[in-house]
Protein backbone atom coordinates (compact mmCIF):
# COMPACT_ATOMS: atom_id res chain seq x y z
CA UNK A 1 0.00 0.00 0.00
CA UNK A 2 1.03 3.41 -0.85
CA UNK A 3 1.10 6.42 1.21
CA UNK A 4 1.41 9.90 0.23
CA UNK A 5 2.86 11.91 2.90
CA UNK A 6 2.62 16.19 2.56
CA UNK A 7 3.71 19.57 3.89
CA UNK A 8 6.43 18.53 6.98
CA UNK A 9 5.88 15.18 7.10
CA UNK A 10 7.72 14.24 3.77
CA UNK A 11 11.11 14.93 5.33
CA UNK A 12 10.04 12.39 8.39
CA UNK A 13 9.00 9.62 5.73
CA UNK A 14 11.73 10.26 3.68
CA UNK A 15 10.08 11.17 0.83
CA UNK A 16 6.56 11.76 -1.05
CA UNK A 17 5.43 8.50 -1.26
CA UNK A 18 6.21 5.52 1.49
CA UNK A 19 5.39 2.34 0.76
CA UNK A 20 3.82 -0.43 3.04
CA UNK A 21 2.48 -4.01 3.62
CA UNK A 22 -0.12 -4.12 5.33
CA UNK A 23 -2.87 -7.18 5.39
CA UNK A 24 -6.11 -6.21 3.73
CA UNK A 25 -8.13 -6.23 6.53
CA UNK A 26 -6.42 -2.87 7.94
CA UNK A 27 -8.82 -0.39 8.64
CA UNK A 28 -7.94 3.97 8.30
CA UNK A 29 -7.38 3.27 12.37
CA UNK A 30 -4.58 0.70 11.93
CA UNK A 31 -3.19 2.48 9.27
CA UNK A 32 -2.25 5.41 11.63
CA UNK A 33 -1.06 3.06 14.15
CA UNK A 34 1.48 1.39 11.23
CA UNK A 35 2.35 5.11 9.97
CA UNK A 36 3.37 5.74 13.82
CA UNK A 37 5.35 2.85 14.65
CA UNK A 38 7.49 3.23 11.59
CA UNK A 39 7.79 6.90 12.29
CA UNK A 40 8.15 7.14 15.40
CA UNK A 41 8.73 11.02 15.49
CA UNK A 42 5.10 11.38 13.48
CA UNK A 43 3.18 9.93 16.67
CA UNK A 44 3.70 13.17 18.58
CA UNK A 45 2.57 15.19 15.00
CA UNK A 46 -0.37 12.93 14.14
CA UNK A 47 -1.85 11.80 17.74
CA UNK A 48 -3.01 13.87 20.39
CA UNK A 49 -2.51 12.31 24.37
CA UNK A 50 -5.76 10.45 23.99
CA UNK A 51 -4.56 8.18 20.66
CA UNK A 52 -6.85 10.35 18.74
CA UNK A 53 -5.86 12.22 15.46
CA UNK A 54 -4.87 15.78 15.97
CA UNK A 55 -7.64 18.23 14.55
CA UNK A 56 -5.42 19.68 11.87
CA UNK A 57 -4.00 16.66 10.86
CA UNK A 58 -6.13 15.06 7.96
CA UNK A 59 -6.25 11.59 6.50
CA UNK A 60 -7.81 11.11 3.16
CA UNK A 61 -8.88 7.62 1.45
CA UNK A 62 -9.35 8.30 -2.22
CA UNK A 63 -9.90 11.87 -1.62
CA UNK A 64 -12.20 12.02 1.00
CA UNK A 65 -11.69 12.79 4.98
CA UNK A 66 -11.25 9.88 7.08
CA UNK A 67 -13.98 11.77 9.71
CA UNK A 68 -16.52 11.56 7.13
CA UNK A 69 -16.01 7.83 5.76
CA UNK A 70 -19.08 5.55 5.97
CA UNK A 71 -17.54 4.05 9.15
CA UNK A 72 -14.94 6.91 9.96
CA UNK A 73 -12.07 5.46 11.61
CA UNK A 74 -12.81 2.06 10.94
CA UNK A 75 -13.29 2.19 7.56
CA UNK A 76 -11.66 -1.38 5.87
CA UNK A 77 -8.91 0.14 3.40
CA UNK A 78 -8.06 -1.45 -0.32
CA UNK A 79 -4.27 -1.90 -1.17
CA UNK A 80 -5.06 0.12 -4.09
CA UNK A 81 -6.77 3.04 -2.40
CA UNK A 82 -5.26 6.62 -2.61
CA UNK A 83 -4.04 7.25 0.89
CA UNK A 84 -2.78 11.01 1.91
CA UNK A 85 -1.76 12.46 5.10
CA UNK A 86 -1.66 16.54 5.63
CA UNK A 87 -0.92 18.02 8.45
CA UNK A 88 -2.37 21.41 8.25
CA UNK A 89 -0.01 23.94 8.08
CA UNK A 90 -0.65 28.01 7.86
CA UNK A 91 2.18 31.04 6.90
CA UNK A 92 2.07 34.13 5.10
Amino acid sequence: MRINFHATLRPIAGGRTVEFELPESVTVRDLIEEVCQRFVPMREILLDENGGLRGHVHVFVNGRDAPYLDDAFETAVAVDDTIDIFPAVAGG
